[in-house]
């Protein structure tokens, strides 16, 4: 599904050879609710805001146990590497969950899909609210994680079905944006329990908060009408999903958010513990602090999206509207990361990161588009959640990486600047790879060409 400009170039809905066009389609084929290409149904911006509270809720169950890192490890006397497991352990399921959920949305309405979730992760946080060991805190987080291991792949798949192929950045950037806004919005009212009531206090808020919204899902969520899935789906040709795989752009998106989320995972577990163990502030001043990072990559993913889509409008090639515009921030962040251990004072380090991490967002906004664009809708979910599962094990890695890191050095300080020079040179790393690989404007042209030479029966 290419993202041009020119008038040949239109949305998957466009005709073969000895096939019916979309537009001449009988009635008993035709529901009243489908529209002509390129137009968004009513009820979009509706469910983009519902998912947009579904990805809130996420993150915010995701960034708890960093934000309480120091009284979970004084309470339940941990050290780095147990508490950067209890971190890793957020993503053991968080893969496979994915990839297998991600091939259910392919035949199960998302709508349904999206709800189960939801409670999942609600019901994973209850236990927290009473006296818990390391055991039973590990084993809900290993239940959360599995729930929420297809949560973004899921949303994104859901959301392509409300905006043709040229209208999905920005919807896009408003879903990633769910996952910033979920550390702005929760982390006060998250360290305002923690301070002055307790850390699993915070754990139950949460549990009540993900019950709410699958409630208002229930009433409010449906399923989205651009399915070109109910009328040409059914006869359009898949491509091998070794195929889709291996292409070079699916690579480049993997290798290129890989680096962004080794840098995001660390966020979520030790930027508090950094501030307050590290730099030495105090919880409550931490609480502030941490939501530093999340501001800043708000704001780069909504103008990563909005000028992702400005660019489009002007015919500017998908290659460099998205992944130039996606790889070329997280180059530059990782450099920005890099220079932090040499420099003197904790403002301008904490600016550093803030920075630095920030930029990592673009990515996120641009690579889903990229994969939709030359994947076959009925292939899309499982697609997209692939690749969330591939990027994503670099959550697994990180935490414990840095939890080791700081047990083995001299002073926590030095630790805590040693993993984030490792951090920085896989986002450059990544970043480079992403510059390289992303052409998926191209991409679509050769998988396209080789569809259209497999027989029907080993498509």
């Amino acid at each position: 599904m290419a993202a041009q400009s020119t008038p040949k170039e239109t949305l998957r809905t466009e005709t073969r050879p000895g096939e019916t066009s979309p537009r001449e389609t009988s009635p008993r084929e035709t529901s009243p609710r489908e529209t002509s290409p390129g137009e968004t149904p009513k009820g979009a911006w509706r469910i983009t805001s519902l998912l947009f509270l579904f990805m809130l809720v996420n993150f915010a169950d995701k960034i708890v146990v960093g934000l309480a890192g120091v009284p979970i490890m004084n309470e339940l006397k941990l050290g780095p590497e147990q508490f950067g497991l209890l971190g890793s352990s957020f993503f053991f399921l968080f893969s496979i969950s994915a990839i297998v959920v991600g091939f259910i949305v392919n035949r199960v309405p998302t709508r349904w899909v999206l709800l189960v979730l939801a409670l999942i992760w609600s019901l994973a946080q209850f236990p927290m609210v009473g006296t818990v060991g390391f055991t039973t805190l590990l084993i809900c987080r290993i239940i959360l994680g599995a729930g929420e291991g297809p949560a973004f792949a899921v949303a994104a798949h859901a959301i392509y079905k409300w905006f043709p192929d040229e209208k999905r950045t920005l919807p896009t950037a408003i879903l990633s944006q769910g996952s910033a806004f979920g550390v702005i919005i929760a982390v006060p009212a998250l360290n305002f329990l923690i301070v002055h009531y307790s850390w699993h206090y915070a754990f139950g808020a949460l549990g009540v908060l993900g019950l709410m919204w699958a409630a208002a899902w229930l009433v409010l969520g449906e399923e989205g009408p651009l399915v070109e899935a109910n009328v040409s789906a059914v006869r359009e040709r898949k491509i091998p999903y070794f195929q889709l795989l291996t292409s070079r752009t699916f690579i480049g998106c993997c290798a290129a958010t890989f680096g962004a989320y080794w840098a995001l995972s660390l966020g979520l577990t030790w930027f508090t513990p950094f501030i307050v163990n590290g730099l030495g502030f105090s919880q409550q001043q931490a609480g502030f602090i941490s939501i530093l990072p999340w501001v800043f990559g708000a704001t780069v993913v909504l103008l990563t999206g909005w000028f992702s889509q400005v660019l489009m409008a002007r015919g500017v090639s998908t290659r460099r509207a998205r992944g130039v515009l996606g790889s070329v921030p997280l180059i530059v962040g990782g450099f920005i990361l890099a220079t932090m251990p040499h420099v003197d004072g904790t403002s301008l380090q904490i600016a550093l990161l803030v920075a630095g991490s920030g930029l990592c967002g673009s990515i996120y906004v641009v690579c889903p588009p990229m994969l939709g664009e030359f994947t076959p809708v009925s292939q899309r979910g499982a697609v997209i959640a692939i690749y969330g599962a591939i990027y994503t094990l670099a959550g697994i890695i990180a935490p414990s990486v840095m939890g080791h890191v700081i047990q083995s050095s001299a002073t926590p300080l030095d630790g805590y600047m040693t993993g984030f020079t490792i951090n920085a040179a896989i986002m450059i790393a990544s970043g480079l790879l992403g510059l390289l690989l992303l052409w998926p404007n191209t991409e679509r042209a050769r998988l396209t060409a080789a569809r259209e030479t497999v027989a029907p029966e080993f498509a």
